[in-house]
């Protein structure tokens, strides 16, 4: 792991919270000039502590409004079945997060759609992708955080 000082710290917490500060704003708010900034910054997109930069969007307002956390359970462990997995969840582009879990649960997707109708068709197609023993569907009824890393 990258050793991250008060300085490094400062930097992620601006730039997770707005990622289209300049950098003379970023450098001006945590006391530096542009050019030891830049290299800061570079140095943790490098170490891959800055994965990318990009927008929130508001998925309501884009017609997205029906968010669903979905349990994944499976009997197949194999290095087939995880690769057919893994591709299934990067080619669909209704699965915004996934995760391996620990626990009574092997996978947590979570999916953003249009309706209802639009989520039996995700279903569908996902138990058509890859043989699962359980699947259990929790609708979000209202986003109450989403926001940066605690750093």
């Amino acid at each position: 792991m990258t050793e991250l000082d008060n300085i490094d710290r400062a930097i992620l917490r601006l730039i997770a919270a707005d990622a289209s500060l300049s950098l003379n704003d970023i450098a001006d708010k945590v006391g530096l000039t542009a050019t030891p900034c830049w290299k800061r910054i570079k140095r943790m997109e490098e170490s891959g502590i800055i994965r990318a930069r990009i927008a929130v969007l508001d998925a309501d307002k884009l017609g997205l409004p029906v968010s669903v956390f979905v349990s994944v359970e499976t009997a197949d462990h194999s290095a087939e079945w995880l690769g057919n997995f893994a591709r299934t969840i990067a080619t669909t582009p209704e699965i915004v997060g996934a995760w391996r879990m620990s626990g009574d649960v092997d996978y947590l997707l979570h999916v953003i759609v249009p309706d209802i109708a639009a989520y039996d068709a995700f279903y569908r197609k996902l138990i058509a992708a890859v043989p699962l023993r359980n699947v259990s569907s929790r609708f979000a009824m209202e986003r109450m955080k989403e926001g940066p890393l605690p750093i």
